[in-house]
């Protein structure tokens, strides 16, 4: 087990304000190079069906211009296999997709479409790219992934940092154990695991401190810290906190 924790930051929403106006400003590459500098481990960007942040043109963009991991968020559908295909990320992580929703708001139901995602991720393994699943703490889900041959799963964090942020905290520490426990049991069938979904420099302490957890990916609230204090400062921070928390 790695005490490595590595720290993928998502820029999705540099891309939303650029798109609120129009035009290329402010621009995600730039935003991805920065947080590169800053430290990140990896980048992630996600390709919604709809584009309302990034672009098609902004997966190239990326691909050309960091030298860290790109991690390319996509649904399970037909189009963005192809596209994944062609532009060869260092990984792909698949995550359910609703037009209507504002953010990815649940898990991939991998236990109930096992043999269609199987098939899915074939061409992937067959190019060498790492398929990881975005999937809720849930054991039926974890064992799922594991059989179908995925090499990661993202826990879902989203209803632990929700809980964190309303003060439910008996929720929230429910919530806690059940990462905890998902997370060991992914690791004991050879899953890397990641975690990702709503941390915050508040709640990302008991998180990142789980051993079996080598990746992070934080996107809206670094790029919300960013406002206010630049992106440089708010992933260093994100960082020390990570790193304090692993140590």
């Amino acid at each position: 087990m790695t005490s490595k924790l590595r720290l993928g930051v998502n820029i999705d929403h540099v891309a939303t304000v650029r798109n609120a106006r129009g035009g290329d400003n402010p621009d995600p590459v730039r935003a991805a190079l920065l947080a590169q500098d800053a430290g990140a481990d990896g980048i992630t960007a996600h390709l919604r069906e709809d584009r309302r942040h990034i672009r098609d043109e902004d997966i190239a963009a990326l691909k050309d211009a960091i030298s860290i991991p790109l991690n390319f968020e996509m649904a399970a559908t037909d189009e963005m296999q192809a596209i994944a295909l062609a532009a060869k990320p260092h990984a792909v992580c698949l995550v359910p997709e609703r037009r209507e929703e504002r953010t990815t708001e649940g898990g991939l139901d991998v236990a109930g479409d096992d043999n269609r995602l199987a098939a899915y991720i074939t061409p992937f393994k067959a190019e060498g790219t790492r398929v990881s699943l975005f999937i809720g703490a849930d054991e039926r889900q974890v064992r799922a992934a594991a059989r179908i041959g995925a090499d990661i799963i993202e826990l879902h964090a989203g209803g632990y940092c929700d809980a964190h942020a309303e003060g439910r905290f008996d929720e929230r520490d429910a919530e806690f154990v059940r990462l905890r426990d998902m997370a060991t049991l992914a690791h004991s069938l050879g899953l890397e695991v990641h975690a990702g979904h709503g941390f915050t420099f508040d709640s990302v302490t008991p998180v990142a401190a789980l051993p079996e957890i080598v990746e992070l990916n934080i996107g809206h609230f670094l790029i919300g810290e960013a406002i206010f204090t630049g992106l440089d400062p708010a992933i260093k921070e994100m960082r020390r906190l990570m790193d304090e928390a692993r140590a």
